[in-house]
């Protein structure tokens, strides 16, 4: 009875000595909007593990040196209705910020990259760089070509103007792709946009990736897909 009570006080000791060495993780709960979230469950895969019910939308804990993972729920009627979970790595005492952005937990939007093929999905995930490639070539080759035959056949004015439509055409196709995050509310997923534009996947990424830059639009990383955010001006 009495080695029960000196092993119980000598374990009390090392989880107060671990405490007292320990560094805080602390963040700020947010949504899609990027609007700071209350009540939301907070756990870390301590021993033991910590939870805590974030009130103010924000959270902190308490830990040793070492690797966790946080993973953060808003829950109702006992159901998740969003989610995350983040990784990171402690090596030394102090204080580290790790912010949570929740996702709606639907599978919309998660998609596996690929080109489907009469019926048959071909995973592109190593040969996106190759379709580009092939794609600038093909339109190097077809500018040439197109080039050539303008200048032989007709007019200057009228090669002119022609080169002119061309060149209004990427514009339109953003234009497009603008409006269908629009009418979307402002958030929707590559996957719904390649849905309702008749553009390969690689050209679809190359133009959000060109709206990302000019920061008209975000893009947010949700499994193996893409969440595109319009940012409010």
């Amino acid at each position: 009875m009495m080695g029960a009570k000196i092993f119980a006080y000598l374990l009390a000791a090392l989880f107060l000595a671990g405490i007292a060495n320990a560094a805080t993780i602390y963040g700020t709960i947010y949504d899609l909007s990027l609007k700071k979230l209350s009540n939301a469950r907070v756990e870390i895969n301590t021993s033991p593990k910590q939870l805590l019910v974030a009130q103010n939308g924000t959270y902190s804990f308490s830990v040793p040196n070492g690797r966790y993972a946080v993973k953060a729920q808003l829950m109702q009627k006992n159901t998740v209705i969003a989610s995350v979970q983040e990784n990171i790595t402690i090596n030394q005492d102090g204080s580290y910020v790790l912010d949570l952005i929740l996702f709606p937990d639907v599978e919309e939007g998660v998609e596996e990259p690929g080109i489907e093929v009469n019926g048959n999905v071909i995973d592109e995930t190593g040969n996106e760089n190759n379709v580009i490639l092939a794609g600038i070539i093909v339109l190097l080759v077809s500018g040439i070509a197109a080039g050539a035959y303008y200048v032989k056949t007709r007019k200057p004015q009228e090669a002119k103007e022609h080169i002119e439509e061309i060149k209004s055409e990427p514009d339109n196709d953003m234009e497009q792709l603008i409006g269908i995050i629009k009418k979307e509310g402002g958030r929707t997923t590559q996957k719904e946009i390649r849905k309702q534009i008749p553009l390969s996947e690689a050209k679809i990424s190359l133009m959000i990736a060109e709206l990302e830059h000019k920061g008209v639009v975000e893009k947010i990383k949700k499994g193996r897909g893409n969440i595109i955010i319009m940012k409010k001006k």
